[in-house]
């Protein structure tokens, strides 16, 4: 699961983001409301996560939210705020959120709150792939190749589940490096790295190289 994190205090977005890769999410963590639209571009999330005030602006979140709904965005939206008025979680949800958090809040309950939005969203959606052997359960985040389990690693899992989203797309280097690993220092040869780990782990056929990048095999 892809989720979009809006925080632009630190102190309080580095736990979240330690908890929800703690259990297996695949984080993207911007500081300004800006940003949000950035990260659209380049692919889906299955949960936008905002934080609704922001400097020069307490209504930002709401505003990402708005937008975000018209652009067509369905998965579900949490809102974050020290605004814990009933009428200003009403205007969030009313805007679109799924789910409206009062700051100060503790991890357990942002953890619950953030699985309950995810099974539901799943109710929607495919939450078992299942492709020439391969099974990636996308629920209880586990792998298996013609019925035999496949132990992954947390980042190995986000880019198989990632392919599998979009199997007949074809992924450039360049593209999975940036999706993956910003800010490594290694280069593209840290993509073909994890590709060969995958291979190794589950056929060397599950990964194609195809002009243009890599994609999941054929079904």
């Amino acid at each position: 699961m892809r989720i979009l994190l809006l925080e632009d205090n630190r102190d309080i977005a580095g736990p979240l983001v330690e908890a929800l890769e703690s259990e297996r999410y695949y984080v993207r963590w911007v500081e300004q409301p800006d940003d949000v639209f950035k990260e659209f571009t380049s692919g889906g999330f299955d949960l936008a996560i905002l934080d609704v005030m922001f400097p020069g602006n307490d209504d930002a979140g709401f505003e990402v939210a708005s937008t975000l709904r018209n652009q067509g965005f369905a998965a579900p939206v949490m809102f974050m705020s020290a605004r814990d008025t009933e009428a200003d979680a009403v205007m969030g949800l009313d805007l679109g959120g799924d789910d409206y958090l009062y700051k100060p809040f503790g991890l357990r309950e942002f953890m619950a709150r953030v699985r309950a939005l995810l099974r539901r969203a799943a109710d929607t959606k495919r939450a078992v792939f299942e492709r020439a052997g391969l099974r990636i359960d996308l629920t209880t985040r586990r792998v298996m190749w013609h019925g035999e389990s496949v132990e992954v690693t947390e980042r190995e899992f986000v880019m198989l589940e990632y392919l599998a989203h979009y199997p007949d797309r074809t992924f450039s280097t360049d593209e999975l490096l940036d999706r993956f690993f910003p800010g490594a220092t290694s280069g593209p040869s840290v993509v073909r790295v994890y590709i060969s780990q995958l291979r190794h782990k589950i056929s060397d056929e599950i990964i194609q190289t195809v002009p243009g990048g890599y994609r999941l095999g054929p079904a």
